[in-house]
């Protein structure tokens, strides 16, 4: 444990934005698995309203700093290529 003041808040405030951090990436998943499971199913109007959804939040996270924004851009790749690939 560290001796200095700021530092021990900079310890707590760190701990705080990992939790926050690690939440957002599990709704991210979430997200990506939603669009999995409609472009499973057949459902073309629920994978694309999940695919823009999930695209969305990639955008913020990327904002954010939470993904960088190659990271998030390639994901929203990933997915609307799922959802266009079940188009045709």
């Amino acid at each position: 444990m560290a001796n200095i003041k700021s530092q021990k808040k900079r310890i707590i405030t760190a701990e705080k934005a990992r939790m926050r951090n690690r939440a957002y990436k599990a709704e991210l998943k979430t997200a990506v698995r939603r669009v999995r499971e409609a472009v499973a199913s057949n459902d073309a109007e629920k994978a694309l309203a999940a695919a823009q959804k999930a695209c969305r939040l990639m955008d913020k996270a990327a904002s954010k700093g939470i993904i960088h924004k190659n990271q998030a851009a390639n994901r929203k790749s990933g997915v609307m290529a799922l959802v266009n690939g079940m188009a045709k």
